[in-house]
C-alpha cells in the first residue's frame, strides 16, 4: 500500500506565493464595481475627529466603465455588499490607515513612494520571517519522508501478515492500515515539531494583511478619511503618482501596471513548476489553475485604482524577491533551515537552467 498524499514530501508549494490571489477573487470584484462609492468618513484612532471632504466644484467624471457604474449604483447600503461594509471600516483596516499614514508623514515621500515603503517594510518584516519558518517546516518534513516510507513499508508487510492470520477483508486491512499509519506519522510530526499545518501560518498572516492594506487604499482613494494640513487623502494621492501614473486615484490606462502583476505572478508559479521534476497530478492542477488566476488578476487590475494596484505590484515583487532569497543556501543556513536532499549548492544556476531548457532551447 502506498503512504496517504497527505505526507508527501513536497517542500514548497504555488500555494503560498498564490493563495492570496485564489481567496480574494470575490473581494477584488468588490474592489473594482464599488471604489467610487461614497461611504461616511473613517476615524483614525488618536488622529481626531472624522472630517468630511469638502466638495469640489470641478468633480472628475469617473473612469470607472459603464458597467462597473451600473454595478455600484445597483448596490445599496443595506444589499449585499454589507458584510464589505463592515470589513471597510473595521479596525484592522483603520490600523492599516494608520499605518500608511505613519509611514507618509514620517518618511516626507510622495504617495506613491509610502506606498512602496510600506510594503516593503511589511513584507520584510512580517512575511519574511514566516517565510523562512515555512521553509523549515517543509524541510523538516521532507527529512522525515525516508522514515515515513520505512515504517509504511514494514506496516504494509504487518497488516498483510495479520489480515490473512485473522481472515480479514481487504477493505478492512486498508482501514487498518490508513489509520495506523496517520497515528505514527502524526508521532513523528510531533517528536520532530514540524506538523505541515504549522507551513500554512504564512498564509493565514499575509492574506489577511494584503486585505486589509487593499481596502484602506480603497478608502483613501474613495476620500472617506480624514483630511491632513487641509488637503484631504484623496487630494493628496491624485497629485501622489509618478511617470504614467500621477493620478493614484485613477485606473492605470496603459494597462502596464495590471499586465506587470499578471507577469510577476505567473513568473512566480513558474520557478516553483521548473525545480520540481515530477509533480503529481494535484500539483499539476493547483498549478495550471494557479496561472489562470495571475492572468485574470490582470483584467481586475485594471479595474480599480494605481493606488491599490501599485501595492499589488509591490506585494508580488517583494514575494518574488523573497521566493528566490529562501534559495540561497547562505540565507537558508542563517535561518537554520535544515539541509534537504533537494537542496541544490547552485539553486540559481539550476533555475535559470531550466528556464532555458523549457521555453527558449525547445524552440
Amino acid at each position: 500500500m502506498r503512504v496517504a498524499a497527505s505526507v508527501s514530501g513536497t517542500r514548497s508549494s504555488p500555494v503560498s506565493s498564490a493563495c492570496w490571489i485564489q481567496s480574494c477573487a470575490e473581494m477584488l470584484g468588490r474592489l473594482s464595481v464599488r471604489w467610487l462609492q461614497p461611504r461616511p468618513a473613517l476615524q483614525l484612532r488618536g488622529l481626531g475627529p472624522p472630517v468630511v471632504p469638502a466638495p469640489t466644484g470641478g468633480a472628475k467624471p469617473s473612469a470607472l466603465p459603464l458597467w462597473a457604474v451600473a454595478s455600484v449604483s445597483a448596490v445599496g447600503p443595506s444589499g449585499a455588499g454589507g458584510w464589505y461594509e463592515a470589513l471597510a471600516t473595521s479596525a484592522p483596516v483603520q490600523g492599516a490607515e494608520d499605518v500608511l499614514l505613519f509611514a507618509h508623514t514620517a518618511s516626507g515621500l510622495p504617495w506613491w513612494g509610502s506606498i512602496l515603503l510600506t510594503t516593503v517594510a511589511l513584507r520584510g518584516a512580517v512575511t519574511l520571517p514566516l517565510a523562512a519558518y515555512q521553509h523549515y517546516i517543509l524541510a523538516k518534513v521532507e527529512n522525515l519522508q525516508p522514515e515515513i516510507k520505512s515504517i509504511a513499508r514494514h506496516l504494509n508487510q504487518d497488516v498483510a501478515v495479520r489480515a490473512n492470520q485473522l481472515g480479514w477483508s481487504k477493505r478492512a486491512a486498508r482501514l487498518t492500515y490508513l489509520k495506523t499509519m496517520r497515528r505514527l506519522v502524526s508521532e513523528l510530526y510531533v517528536r520532530d515539531n514540524c506538523h505541515p499545518f504549522k507551513a500554512t501560518v504564512l498564509v493565514w498572516i499575509q492574506l489577511p494583511m494584503w486585505i486589509f492594506v487593499s481596502v484602506a487604499l480603497r478608502n483613501f482613494s474613495t476620500g472617506a478619511t480624514h483630511s491632513e494640513a487641509g488637503f484631504s487623502v484623496q487630494e493628496q494621492l491624485a497629485t501622489g503618482g509618478v511617470l504614467w501614473f500621477p493620478d493614484l486615484t485613477a485606473l492605470d490606462s496603459t494597462w502596464i501596471l495590471p499586465v506587470s502583476i499578471g507577469v510577476i505572478n505567473l513568473l512566480i508559479v513558474e520557478i516553483f513548476a521548473l525545480q520540481k521534476v515530477g509533480m503529481s497530478r494535484f500539483q499539476t492542477y493547483i498549478t495550471y489553475f494557479v496561472r489562470a488566476v495571475s492572468v485574470l488578476m490582470i483584467p481586475i487590475a485594471a479595474t480599480v485604482p494605481s493606488s491599490i494596484v501599485l501595492y499589488w505590484l509591490c506585494s508580488s515583487l517583494m514575494g518574488l524577491s523573497q521566493n528566490l532569497l529562501l534559495r540561497s543556501p547562505r540565507f537558508r543556513q542563517l535561518c537554520r533551515i535544515p539541509l534537504t536532499k533537494s537542496d541544490s549548492d547552485t539553486p540559481y544556476k539550476d533555475l535559470f537552467a531550466a528556464f532555458y531548457a523549457k521555453f527558449i532551447s525547445r524552440k
